[in-house]
């Protein structure tokens, strides 16, 4: 669902906030989450070999991806979390192993800290409220993640990979022009290569 005007999108997409964050506290994860989300996301080739790939530190509701962030270390990935280095910029990625010190970002968010070296990921695992089938997120509104892949991809090939629970998709998720899309969505239940046209 796309929308010329934006004040209607975001006005929109405020209300759809509201709502997907309401629909999330709901979600109760599987016992087995861990496991199928690790192996939706290695079944299904999301992944290159040896990509350096960044994850994130779950807040607020989100599906925690720490044990796939340990799992992809395992088998010879360079991991980084993303850091909030100030309003309207993209984000940074610094390396992190399990067992890290970390600092305190804003909203509460751990992340490595400012010694820890900055890499550009190859692939990106990233937080959303809601999702929907032709690849677009619903994030938080600071547009970090936007701004972040867009200059991924200006600098080459770059693979977004959303990551939330599978109540979290909606049927279409408002978006404009500089809303960028997501190649790939993991869930619980699937791990699935967004193809086709987008609107």
């Amino acid at each position: 669902m796309i929308i010329a005007n934006d004040i209607d999108i975001d006005e929109t997409k405020s209300a759809l906030r509201r709502e997907a964050t309401a629909r999330r506290r709901e979600l109760v994860a599987p016992d087995d989450a861990t496991r199928l989300l690790i192996d939706n996301l290695l079944g299904a080739g999301a992944i290159p070999a040896g990509a350096t790939v960044s994850g994130f530190w779950p807040i607020g509701g989100e599906i925690d991806l720490l044990p796939v962030l340990r799992a992809l270390a395992a088998r010879g990935h360079e991991i980084a979390l993303p850091v909030v280095v100030g309003k309207a910029r993209p984000l940074v990625f610094r390396a992190w192993r399990d067992g890290d010190e970390m600092s305190e970002g804003p909203w509460g968010i751990r992340e490595p800290l400012e010694s820890a070296p900055e890499i550009a990921p190859r692939v990106l695992l990233v937080p959303l409220l809601a999702f929907d089938r032709a690849g677009y997120r619903l994030g938080y509104g600071g547009g970090f993640y936007d701004r972040s892949l867009e200059g991924l991809r200006a600098r080459g090939a770059v693979t977004a990979i959303g990551a939330a629970w599978a109540g979290q998709e909606v049927s279409a998720v408002p978006h404009g022009a500089h809303d960028q899309p997501l190649d790939w969505m993991l869930t619980e239940r699937e791990c699935f290569h967004i193809l086709g046209e987008r609107s």
